[in-house]
């Protein structure tokens, strides 16, 4: 395990688990978390052995409550730059919770443990499974203290949900059971609290029995494709096509079944 003052970060049979680490303030993001968080997802991205992240909040209370504002306002009363001008020591953006706003094509499971609001529940909108435990809550209260959702809450809470639904989320802050957010297909899977952490490894087992190059490009596809015409989305996927037949993975996969084995997948 790698530790990080404010993440705790590991890898073990290529799936990658990120913690935010803060349960003193909810798991709160403030400069520093978001900087190691931003290391953490990017170094997951260029691992060619992690395949597959779970994303959760330290603790019982809170997945994470969002922008950190006390931070905000003090940082903010020094002169500091908004997070959406900053940059680490190498001249490198830092994205908010290290991912919204990076490009990353593994799949990513937030595994949802308590309060999940403002730049929180934004973090698990941009994952591409949610698990709850029963006592998960959402919500974008930022219209509420003077702000917006603007780390992708107002484009991607429409993508998820029902529109009219979405909209009354966004207009007044109001909050969300893990119940009714699995009753309108935002979430995957609602369980006890204690069984958090086996079920969201138990669907990241699911996901490596697929070949993790046909998960990424997939991934990317579906992305790539939200918005656009059916035709229009899959003349774009010909490049990513072209990847696909000519790797390892492809032939791999064929071979397995006709042999009657487990595929052994390469990412390739």
């Amino acid at each position: 395990m790698t530790n990080y003052q404010y993440v705790l970060y590991e890898k073990k049979d290529h799936i990658a688990y990120i913690t935010i680490n803060r349960p003193e303030v909810m798991n709160a993001l403030h400069a520093a978390a978001n900087q190691e968080l931003t290391a953490v997802f990017r170094d997951f991205v260029a691992d060619e052995g992690a395949w597959v992240a779970i994303l959760t909040g330290a603790g019982e209370r809170a997945f994470c409550a969002g922008n950190d504002l006390k931070a905000t306002a003090e940082a903010t009363a020094r002169g500091e730059a908004p997070l959406t001008s900053r940059q680490n020591q190498n001249g490198e953006p830092v994205y908010f919770g290290g991912l919204i706003g990076l490009h990353c094509p593994k799949p990513i499971i937030a595994a949802v443990n308590g309060v999940a609001a403002g730049g929180g529940f934004e973090l698990a909108l941009a994952c591409d499974l949610i698990i709850a435990a029963e006592q998960a809550r959402f919500a974008l209260p930022e219209p509420r203290v003077g702000l917006i959702a603007a780390a992708g809450g107002m484009h991607r809470l429409p993508q998820q949900l029902p529109l009219k639904i979405a909209m009354g989320l966004l207009l007044t802050g109001k909050w969300l059971s893990a119940q009714e957010a699995a009753h309108y297909g935002l979430v995957n899977e609602v369980v006890p609290l204690g069984r958090l952490r086996e079920t969201a490894e138990r669907w990241a087992a699911e996901i490596l029995e697929c070949s993790p190059l046909s998960v990424r490009l997939t991934k990317e596809s579906v992305l790539a494709g939200l918005g656009r015409p059916i035709e229009e989305a899959m003349a774009a996927d010909q490049e990513r096509l072209r990847l696909l037949l000519a790797s390892e993975d492809f032939r791999e996969g064929p071979r397995a079944f006709v042999e009657k084995r487990k595929p052994q997948w390469k990412g390739r």
